[in-house]
């Protein structure tokens, strides 16, 4: 472990929003495979009941659109005719419908996410967002801390009036377009280099299994956030350590430079 940790890279769907984009998957595939692709939807795997929360957290939680409008036309055994195509064009639905949902405020902040970027900044850790999804900011502008804090009755030295969780972050690299998406560890050290941290000295805050996997990959240190009954994913992924909500988190030892649950 580091002597101390010097900063706090977070992905942001999963971690710091319950974000609307397994939704605007599911029904994005669902719209296309009763109207534009009706003619193969026979020929695949593919139910409105097959697209599980599971299926979306293996194959397109944490990674960058088109591949994961790859992967989930791969696992349904979506032909292969057209191939780029129709992950083109299911992208493109799916941003569409995404954007809309954000827009229409179809998402919360996970309150425990917001209690421990505070704290980890206030222990004078560098923070930084690092999401493949190119609509990370338009979540993290419409999040006030100000007015999180003062409901939580949270004193942060940090926290200043009229302040967005986008404003609050040192380093944003998210939507950017990077010559590997996740499980590779481009975006994390990308992150990390913006923040002046070795890698060594980063924790990444991750609830995707290819996101852990890119953390890893980067020789930084993982915390994974079991939001959707998958911790077992995450541990076999090397996690350093698994929690259901960052509450669990021991500061404590965080400050200390050790990775811990809460006895």
């Amino acid at each position: 472990m580091p002597t101390r940790f010097m900063g706090a890279i977070f992905d942001v769907d999963g971690v710091l929003v319950d974000s609307p984009h397994e939704k605007a998957w599911r029904e994005s595939l669902r719209e296309l495979m009763e109207s534009d692709w009706r003619d193969i939807a026979g020929q695949t795997t593919w139910s409105a009941d097959a697209f599980t929360p599971q299926v979306y957290q293996e194959e397109m939680s944490g990674k960058p659109r088109m591949d994961g409008a790859r992967s989930a036309l791969s696992y349904f055994h979506v032909p292969d005719d057209e191939k780029e195509t129709r992950a083109t064009q299911y992208a493109d639905r799916k941003q569409t419908m995404v954007v809309r949902l954000i827009e229409a405020g179809d998402f919360t902040a996970y309150p425990d996410a917001l209690r421990f970027i505070i704290a980890v900044k206030d222990a004078g850790l560098r923070v930084a967002a690092a999401s493949s999804s190119k609509n990370a900011q338009l979540f993290l502008r419409q999040i006030r801390l100000d007015k999180f804090a003062a409901e939580q009755k949270i004193s942060s030295s940090s926290v200043g009036p009229g302040l967005t969780l986008l404003d609050f972050f040192d380093a944003d690299v998210s939507g950017r377009d990077f010559a590997h998406g996740k499980p590779h560890p481009d975006i994390y050290l990308a992150a990390a280099h913006e923040l002046d941290v070795a890698p060594r000295d980063a924790i990444v805050l991750e609830d995707a299994e290819a996101g852990v996997e890119a953390a890893k990959a980067g020789a930084m240190w993982a915390i994974g956030i079991a939001r959707a009954n998958d911790a077992e994913l995450l541990a076999k992924a090397d996690a350093d350590i698994v929690v259901t909500a960052l509450d669990q988190v021991d500061l404590a030892a965080l400050a200390a430079g050790r990775l811990a649950t809460k006895t």
